[in-house]
């Protein structure tokens, strides 16, 4: 995988536009939600997941680079993560997400280190 993690990857995918609200997310080892909220902007492309039961309620924000497929049709998005990747994530915060940089970098770095070369 190459480029930003805040870009979709060009085998994902993804059309530009897309309203990708109530897709269902797929991890690498399951279900893990339905997409909350959809941004889709140059170098800051990322998905707010609702995450139910699975994490008690918890909302998570996934970048638009850890998404491997986008299935139209079914209405799914596959991310190249697990289940427990998702769940140790950095806390959603929506009060920060849009504007902190500090945040946007800690949740970019935990999730670069984590996807796949």
């Amino acid at each position: 995988m190459s480029g930003s993690i805040w870009g979709y990857q060009p085998v994902a995918g993804h059309t530009a536009g897309a309203d990708l609200r109530g897709f269902k997310v797929e991890a690498t080892d399951g279900s893990i939600g339905k997409v909350d909220q959809h941004v889709d902007a140059v170098d800051s492309s990322y998905l707010v997941v609702d995450t139910g039961v699975w994490i008690f309620g918890k909302h998570v924000l996934l970048p638009a680079g850890t998404v491997s497929a986008i299935e139209q049709a079914e209405k799914k998005i596959y991310v190249s993560l697990t289940k427990d990747q998702i769940k140790n994530s950095p806390e959603f915060d929506k009060d920060k997400h849009e504007h902190d940089a500090v945040y946007h970098e800690q949740v970019g770095g935990y999730y670069t280190r984590h996807r796949p070369v």
